[in-house]
């Protein structure tokens, strides 16, 4: 198997972490690898909401988090366990990631009032990010 490509913090830039959580589905899958603290099979974060992610696009999203430097990928057997890179990133560019994953949860918490305290993915779990930008 080739090796996997996980880039070095100094190297990591906002313009690809920005680019990586522009989309709602990876925003989600990393609020969730964010909220477990690792995620051991594509399957638990393949359902959001009533739809699934095609296996394939899994892939996708997990390579394109994983080359913006926000998670980092082991291969242990047949699976991957993908672990979130949230201190070092924020450690580098602070309060970005918390900016991000509030105003997702924000859009959420407007589309509905009932979801005061949910994240990117709309309503499937409960992540905020506190003001010292830390998951909470």
């Amino acid at each position: 198997m080739r090796p996997l490509f996980h880039p070095a913090i100094e190297d990591v830039q906002p313009e690809a972490i920005l680019h990586a959580l522009s989309d709602p589905n990876r925003a989600a899958i990393f609020a969730k690898i964010m909220q477990t603290g690792c995620v051991e099979a594509c399957s638990a974060v393949a359902a959001m909401g009533d739809r699934v992610i095609p296996k394939s696009s899994l892939s996708t999203h997990f390579k394109v988090l994983r080359e913006a430097g926000l998670i980092r990928s082991e291969r242990h057997g047949v699976e991957m366990r993908n672990h979130s890179r949230w201190s070092e990133v924020n450690a580098r560019f602070p309060g970005l990631l918390a900016a991000i994953i509030n105003a997702y949860a924000s859009e959420a918490e407007q589309a509905c009032p009932m979801a005061s305290t949910q994240s990117p993915d709309n309503g499937r779990s409960d992540l905020r990010v506190s003001g010292r930008g830390t998951p909470s």
